[in-house]
């Protein structure tokens, strides 16, 4: 009975006291996790860019890329200082397709590391560690 008795006191007391403060924590974590993702999304613009037609680097010069690219800045400044330099913009990502062939953007990797030179390309152009990412809208290369 004596063990009956504690048990129920255990059950009674003690086991809503736990259950309380797990249910506390949780919503604690999750309203961390938003404010953080928020914050994150806040600070950071996503800016589209005109659609980009080059011919490839191609010896029979019938290959060509179709590419729309929206960038994210880390600022509204920046978003300001990418728009205001379209023309340095345009003229950089043209350059760089231009230069590639089918066989430098076919696989996967390489689209991945397309972007990656994107990003250096108008990190130059913006002066500094401005642009975070390069999304591609849109590929096509025939």
């Amino acid at each position: 009975m004596l063990l009956g008795g504690i048990g129920f006191a255990v059950w009674k007391f003690l086991l809503p006291m736990v259950l309380d403060s797990d249910s506390s924590a949780e919503p604690q974590a999750v309203e961390q996790a938003q404010s953080a993702e928020e914050a994150a999304s806040l600070e950071n613009v996503v800016v589209p860019l005109p659609t980009f037609m080059v011919n490839l680097s191609d010896p029979l010069g019938r290959r060509y890329i179709k590419l729309t690219v929206e960038v994210e800045v880390n600022s509204e400044q920046a978003a300001e200082e990418l728009l205001n330099s379209t023309a340095k913009v345009r003229d950089a990502i043209n350059l760089l397709l231009s230069s590639k062939s089918y066989a430098d953007l076919a696989p996967a990797e390489n689209k991945i590391m397309l972007k990656n030179e994107i990003v250096e390309r108008l990190n130059q152009i913006l002066g500094g560690p401005k642009v975070a990412r390069v999304y591609f809208a849109e590929i096509v290369i025939q």
